[in-house]
């Protein structure tokens, strides 16, 4: 199973990428666990400066922005492949 964390503090801008990201793991058949993380000292700690942000089985692999769903799929096919 894939472990996903949306990192943010909630705000819109994390659940749109929350949203995008579970409709990718919907569209791919992928079975992951996904959970958002708002606690800002665990999210420094990914070294993650501008939020939000998707981590992907512990690796940062996007900050700062919210991605397409095509993107999403690139991201989420090389992680399960993996």
């Amino acid at each position: 199973m894939m472990h996903i964390k949306i990192l943010g503090p909630g705000c819109g801008n994390c659940h749109a990428l929350e949203r995008v990201t579970r409709d990718a793991v919907t569209d791919l058949g992928i079975t992951a666990e996904i959970i958002a993380v708002t606690d800002y000292p665990t999210i420094v700690g990914y070294g993650v400066m501008s939020t939000p942000a998707l981590v992907i089985d512990e690796q940062v692999v996007l900050s700062g922005r919210i991605p397409s769903t095509d993107q999403i799929h690139e991201l989420l096919g090389g992680a399960w492949t993996r």
